[in-house]
């Protein structure tokens, strides 16, 4: 959940001072983006995992007041229903082992609150909508006791001026009208962020929104809703349509949604929160203390409250977060597609997918952005959402496509290639290896690149000898070209490794290794390649 409010109602008055302090908050923010240094040396990944709670016989059970008494960790909070909380894990970075090791704590973590809640009677269960989830259920006492959902909801009916119409069509047809935004706290995601530079936000934002399409499709677990079989994730849908502020008029006009997919790829972060400020009128009007002009000419870090409350009322599938911690100010690129569960697994694998092929795409020398269009992504994104595996994708280079063909062929080996790119080894660490195991050094691969016909990319470490990276290794490519042949049934007789491509900066290699094969046995190989002069050095001494 959001930071709790701590004035309501809301008058025509706090409105409008309001507005004035987000455009305040938005020069201040475009001031900082060219004058500030952000916290993104160390770029941390963050999860936030939204549960229900339910009975022994699998209906919601409305009750996280008493569960997160019982839990007593700080790291789960309410959530909107009173059958749902929130888990949030601490951020962290992923190299090495980090996304196991983040698989334990969430399973460790998530089995320690479900042996509390069962002392209630309840179970913690992880899926985009509940599917035994009832109209009976969201009537009476569903809300968490919150000023700031009251507020919410208040809100978004106050805009509207009318009940909520819900109206799916799938399978099975479901049209109904709410009084509420109770149908909202049936959608439980799992939100995914990525601290980021401000020079990178961009790159990674338009990456993460060509990704939406396939990553809902491999995730979507949520087809019913109120006992119809609707979309594939129904989630999607019925989020958009639960905190409509819009009556049928002003869709009519053109007014954009507050759940929002976008219109166009950005050039940096700070479109996004201009957007905010220009389309969207507030929810939440709460004014803070703050002078962020004041705080900013002082040396001090502005929280910009307002404008982060703001920017927490319009719920685009790729959110824009600006922080605050420990006094620096950092960015964050919060993904919002994909359901909670349906078990610890299934998240993190789905997290891995995302990180990865998210690195490799927004670090691609010609961005996929610019060979789509924006509407492409969006309708990859909406058909995802109403098929799932069974959706129809565009893709460039491709054309349309299935998602299990586009992950199998052309995410999951960027994905892979990404875990290797993003190795930072402790060099001393392996420099008191290499004495003790008597090694040369340590040589990575993945037999998954982004470029076609490569059998594999790798890096080369060997600080034992002064080599923080080797660009081309070819006594290692050599050994590696028969274990991909032996082992992984890589066909020969001539495979390519590629080398150098990840370093920093690049100094790309391809190494050939021609096999000689009799009756299907390596008798020997050969190891080279062309070299080019790349700088001319000319030393006198």
């Amino acid at each position: 959940m959001g930071e709790e409010l701590k004035h309501t109602p809301f008058g025509p008055g706090h409105r409008r001072d309001y507005r004035r302090k987000v455009q305040l908050c938005l020069d201040v923010f475009e001031t900082m983006l060219a004058q500030s240094s952000f916290d993104f040396e160390k770029p941390l990944t963050g999860m936030e995992i939204e549960c229900n709670l339910v009975d022994s016989q699998y209906q919601p059970a409305m009750s996280n007041s008493e569960v997160l008494a019982a839990i007593a960790d700080p790291a789960y909070q309410t959530e909107l229903g009173a059958y749902n909380i929130e888990f949030n894990v601490p951020p962290r970075r992923l190299p090495g082992r980090a996304a196991l090791d983040l698989e334990a704590d969430v399973r460790a973590s998530l089995n320690a609150a479900e042996a509390k809640a069962s002392t209630d009677g309840a179970h913690i269960v992880m899926i985009g909508i509940l599917p035994t989830l009832m109209p009976e259920h969201l009537t009476g006492s569903w809300m968490s006791e919150s000023i700031r959902y009251q507020a919410l909801n208040d809100s978004i009916f106050t805009a509207r001026g009318e009940d909520i119409m819900i109206d799916i069509a799938g399978p099975e047809r479901l049209s109904l009208q709410t009084a509420s935004i109770a149908p909202e706290s049936a959608c439980t995601s799992m939100q995914l962020h990525l601290q980021v530079s401000p020079a990178d936000f961009a790159d990674n934002w338009n990456a993460a929104q060509v990704l939406a399409g396939p990553q809902l499709a491999l995730g979507a677990n949520s087809p019913f809703f109120f006992g119809h079989h609707l979309w594939s994730e129904t989630r999607i849908e019925l989020f958009a349509q639960a905190t409509d502020t819009r009556p049928d008029e002003l869709k009519t006009q053109g007014v954009r949604p507050r759940v929002w997919f976008g219109e166009r790829w950005i050039t940096s972060i700070f479109d996004l929160f201009e957007e905010n400020v220009r389309y969207f009128p507030s929810l939440l009007p709460e004014l803070s203390d703050e002078d962020p002009v004041a705080e900013l000419a002082e040396g001090r870090t502005p929280a910009l409250s307002e404008l982060r409350l703001h920017n927490g009322t319009i719920y685009r599938w790729n959110r824009p977060v600006y922080d605050v911690v420990n006094g620096r100010p950092h960015l964050r690129v919060e993904n919002r597609v994909l359901p909670a569960g349906p078990t610890v697994l299934d998240m993190m694998a789905n997290s891995a997918f995302y990180y990865g092929a998210l690195r490799a795409l927004s670090e691609e020398d010609r961005p996929l952005w610019t060979k789509m269009s924006f509407a492409a992504a969006h309708a990859n994104f909406l058909e995802s959402a109403q098929r799932g595996m069974q959706a129809r994708l565009y893709w460039p280079e491709l054309g349309e496509v299935t998602p299990d063909e586009l992950v199998l062929r052309q995410l999951l080996p960027l994905a892979d290639e990404a875990r290797v790119a993003a190795l930072c080894p402790d060099q001393e660490a392996l420099v008191r290896l290499s004495q003790r195991l008597e090694l040369i050094g340590f040589y990575a691969f993945s037999p998954d690149t982004s470029r076609p016909g490569r059998a594999a990319g790798a890096r080369m470490f060997a600080p034992y000898y002064g080599i923080a990276e080797e660009s081309a290794t070819g006594m290692a490519a050599g050994p590696l070209a028969c274990f991909l042949h032996e082992r992984m049934g890589v066909a020969g007789p001539r495979l390519l490794i590629e080398q150098g491509y990840l370093m920093h900066p690049p100094s790309p290699s391809l190494i050939t290794v021609d096999l000689k094969l009799a009756r299907g046995r390596i008798e020997q190989l050969l190891a080279g390649g062309l070299a080019r002069v790349q700088h001319e050095v000319v030393l006198e001494l």
